[in-house]
């Protein structure tokens, strides 16, 4: 892909010859979209963006993909945003166009991922009047987005955009929403829309203040049992080489959360994996015994913590996040330092004077590795195990390989079990826990990736169902993607929480049976395998890696197949389970 060239490293449109002026204010959106490097756009079409749509059908430079459903739109841009760490572009028309990107959205927000929508709304004189495909979009999505705009003005939409554009990507990066009432976009404007810039009123701290990273670096030089703990905001910040110099020149273990996955390569000694309710053992021991915990671009959300008062309970907390709201919200910050995080690792990398006296510890971190391996049973009268399909999967696959998910076991087996060893390649709906959201996801994935990078989506037989309609957009495309279905039969991590907690009560999350989805793939017009057995499982993988063009496997699991390690819900991370007969120990 290349790269975006924002409006900042482009000419004044004035003196772009081959540009015909706008005239209208669908032009002018049309035109910022243009002069900030935007390259695809999601969406589908509807009355009250159409003269969008109009507008658009004039662009060279922008390629629109017209999705199957909004919300597919919707994760379809995050997706991209989040491959090419600038915003992704979505489009609806008012009313339920909008309404049907709300759950795309809140995930965009959950997740910090840069995402820009952009709806149709009924004539101004129509609004709050219950007119046709009314909504109040940017009330219903003013909790979910960084920040939305209702366009009124012809002369002012195109720069409405380049400021949802800028806020979008700057700072802490968001979702953020410009309304569109068709006609402001239909109405006459000679005005060109400005260079793409937030506004007086938004700022934020690139470094930490110094006096705070001298009190922070002491710390660790101090520390007998230093860990860090990675976050999606050391890969929003691209800081992935700095805390890899850092975290080697220290010697200091590294955890990551789900959004931080490929941070740091975990093939390296000082990784510890991902850490939380399905993270690894050694991870979360890592954790739980450490006496300084580095965050770094994390949000200390439960899912990592478990429960707060015996999360890290002996630990001294840095905490660095460019958003001063982050700190201590959920975690007392003991060094807070706000700013970004690359330039705050970098301060902190050149003010520690020495590695931690900590030999003790990165001893003991190695034997937990040893004490709770990621194995897994594959027993010869059972069906066949998921965690053997998703290393099947990476083992064919390049370390630059994106993977998408769903939500669900089969989001965790994967996260589990494929070597990260790249940021930016884990894909998933972290925050907001989106079932359907890894289809749609790899078709934004696969237009944002580079040519020589494979897209994965693995799926599960419920979250698959629920956007599964994408499919027709990956045919239609011709996009070379690869979704693994883990088919069990069942919403599964629903099952194995009833099996754990609720006597073993299925109530509605057992299907009893499930479309054959090889099958249902072909008559898509993509290519469909369908697996039982170990043996099968090589030939399918490499016909998938084969196929150029969309390829769906049925992988027939076991059906008892349970995701651990685990923590409790509100748990102590320092004692999990390896085994559902564990649970009643905790």
């Amino acid at each position: 892909m290349s790269e975006p060239a924002h409006a900042a490293e482009i000419t004044d449109s004035e003196e772009e010859t081959d540009q015909e002026p706008v005239t209208t204010g669908a032009q002018s959106v049309v035109r910022a979209l243009e002069n900030d490097g935007v390259e695809h756009l999601f969406g589908v079409q509807g009355g009250a963006i159409m003269p969008v749509y109009d507008a658009l059908y004039d662009s060279d430079q922008l390629t629109h993909i017209t999705m199957a459903h909004e919300q597919g739109a919707a994760h379809a841009a995050d997706a991209y945003g989040v491959v090419a760490n600038d915003p992704g572009v979505c489009l609806a028309t008012s009313g339920p166009g909008a309404t049907n990107l709300i759950t795309g959205i809140a995930d965009a927000s959950m997740d910090s991922d840069p995402f820009v929508a952009l709806t149709g709304q009924v004539p101004t004189n129509f609004v709050g009047n219950d007119a046709f495909q009314e909504t109040d979009t940017t009330g219903v999505t003013d909790p979910i987005t960084k920040h939305n705009i209702f366009a009124d003005d012809s002369d002012r939409v195109g720069d409405d955009v380049g400021s949802a554009l800028a806020l979008s990507r700057e700072g802490r990066p968001g979702p953020t929403l410009v309304d569109l009432p068709k006609d402001v976009t239909n109405g006459e404007t000679d005005q060109e829309p400005g260079e793409a810039s937030v506004p007086d009123t938004y700022q934020y701290r690139e470094h930490a203040e110094t006096e705070s990273v001298d009190e922070a670096a002491s710390a660790v030089e101090e520390a007998a049992r230093p860990v860090i703990l990675a976050g999606g905001g050391v890969i929003r910040s691209e800081a992935s080489e700095e805390l890899y110099e850092f975290a080697t020149r220290y010697e200091i273990p590294v955890v990551t959360t789900m959004p931080g996955t490929g941070a740091f390569p975990e093939d390296h000694e000082l990784s510890m994996g991902g850490g939380g309710m399905h993270g690894t053992g050694f991870a979360n021991m890592a954790l739980h015994h450490s006496s300084l915990l580095i965050g770094i671009g994390t949000r200390f959300d439960d899912r990592l913590t478990g429960g707060i008062e015996t999360f890290a309970p002996e630990a001294e907390v840095v905490h660095v996040d460019i958003d001063p709201a982050e700190i201590s919200k959920n975690v007392h910050a003991d060094y807070p330092l706000i700013g970004d995080a690359g330039t705050v690792i970098e301060q902190l990398t050149d003010a520690v004077g020495r590695t931690p006296d900590a030999d003790t510890w990165r001893d003991q971190c190695k034997e937990w590795k040893a004490e709770y391996p990621m194995d897994y049973p594959v027993p010869e009268d059972r069906a066949l195990q998921p965690e053997f399909v998703v290393e099947a999967l990476d083992e064919a696959t390049s370390d630059r390989a994106i993977v998408t998910t769903g939500v669900g076991q089969h989001q965790m087996w994967a996260w589990q079990y494929w070597d990260w060893l790249e940021p930016g390649t884990f894909v998933s709906s972290n925050g907001l826990g989106t079932m359907g959201y890894g289809l749609p996801a790899a078709i934004g994935a696969r237009v944002a990736a580079d040519d020589d990078q494979e897209v994965i989506c693995f799926e599960g037989d419920g979250s698959f169902l629920m956007t599964m309609q994408e499919l027709s957009v990956a045919v239609r495309e011709d996009l070379d993607i690869t979704v693994a279905v883990l088919n069990n039969e069942y919403i599964g991590m629903v099952r194995q929480w009833q099996d754990a907690f609720f006597e073993g009560r299925h109530a509605a999350s057992e299907y009893g049976w499930c479309p054959e989805f090889d099958k249902l793939a072909e008559a898509f017009g993509a290519h469909g395998e369908a697996v039982e057995n170990y043996d099968e499982v090589p030939d399918a993988v490499e016909a998938a890696m084969e196929y150029d063009g969309p390829t769906v496997i049925d992988f027939r699991i076991d059906p008892q197949a349970n995701v651990y390690p685990m923590v409790p819900s509100g748990g102590n991370n320092g004692k999990f389970a390896l085994s559902e007969s564990q649970l009643d120990e905790i």
